[in-house]
């Protein structure tokens, strides 16, 4: 991927990766997989630290997460507010996502606020329990 001008990203990619972020809000799993298949990034992240994993969470889109992680998107990444995935499923009381990052290894203790500080705060009693769920 070529530079332009004096050190610039090529506005294509710049472009690539707007797309790519919007698949992920989105929930456009087929289409972004496909992207990932052809050499995307899984983890790529946006000027804010946000992953294509914690963009689909936070969306409530269980199954653009899943594809991410089959795709070896890193459950434990945070982002530039210390926010996981988990996190941002439990803020958006996504029970079949916040299933899935816990299936596939987060932690509910990590980040800040971490999830289980997020349900705690924001007083969600199904999501405290699914991540009680997790410490057994």
């Amino acid at each position: 991927m070529s530079e332009q001008g004096s050190g610039g990203i090529d506005p294509g990619v710049i472009e690539l990766a707007a797309r790519v972020f919007g698949l992920a809000r989105g929930g456009a799993t087929e289409e972004l997989a496909a992207y990932v298949d052809a050499g995307v990034p899984a983890n790529l992240t946006n000027d804010k630290g946000d992953t294509l994993l914690i963009l689909a969470a936070y969306h409530g889109h269980p199954a653009t997460v899943a594809a991410l992680l089959d795709r070896g998107a890193d459950v434990g990444r945070v982002n530039d507010r210390g926010q996981t995935a988990l996190a941002a499923a439990v803020f958006k009381q996504s029970e079949e996502t916040v299933r899935a990052l816990l299936a596939a290894g987060a932690d509910p203790d990590a980040g800040g606020p971490t999830a289980r500080e997020t349900a705690a705060f924001f007083d969600l009693p199904a999501m405290t329990a699914l991540l009680d769920g997790a410490r057994s």
